[in-house]
């Protein structure tokens, strides 16, 4: 994976803006853009699981909410619950659930998930309804478009789109050979 200049480049880089899991002075930072809603990102979720694992401190991974709302109905919706709970400090706990539960993204469910991780009923509510969170997702999805997503997931390693399968061993051997680039 050479970062050559007609590789597609990530827009904006990773900041402490965005979600992230490990650190950001890691070796090898994965960006995925997703939506809660696509069956693909379900699919990707285990296998950034099992990148997590395998390269544990040696790897960065990001979130951004990228909602294919034509396809996905709900899609919006989750990750404006996902950006509210991430206000309360649970993204990473409402990511799992809407994911652990992706055929009951509708509203109601949604409240049910805020609702298991501690976040008040009527607060989340009236977040909802208010529309706060649209923004970020907005500008995630804005970076989404400078980056060239053309679906999702897309992933980026080290600001670099990843034009290969989205499997645990190509996924890994892509991120072998950053690592040894770093060496």
């Amino acid at each position: 994976m050479e970062n050559t200049s007609d590789a597609i480049q990530l827009v904006p880089e990773v900041s402490s803006h965005d979600h992230i899991q490990g650190s950001l002075d890691a070796p090898v930072t994965l960006v995925e853009y997703g939506d809660f809603q696509c069956p693909y990102c379900r699919q990707a979720q285990s296998t950034v699981k099992k990148l997590q694992q395998k390269f544990q401190d040696q790897l960065c991974f990001v979130f951004r909410n990228y909602p294919l709302v034509e396809s996905h109905p709900n899609a919006e919706h989750a990750a404006e619950a996902a950006e509210i709970a991430a206000s309360q400090g649970k993204f990473w706990e409402m990511y799992q659930l809407l994911f652990d539960h992706q055929n009951e993204l509708d509203d109601a469910h949604l409240v049910k998930y805020a609702e298991q991780l501690g976040i008040d009923r009527a607060l989340f509510i009236q977040a909802m309804t208010d529309g706060n969170q649209i923004e970020r997702i907005r500008k995630d999805m804005e970076s989404g478009d400078q980056s060239g997503v053309p679906a999702t997931p897309t992933f980026f390693i080290n600001g670099v789109r990843y034009e290969d399968t989205p499997d645990v061993e190509t996924m890994a051997q892509a991120i072998e050979r950053v690592l040894e680039k770093h060496l």
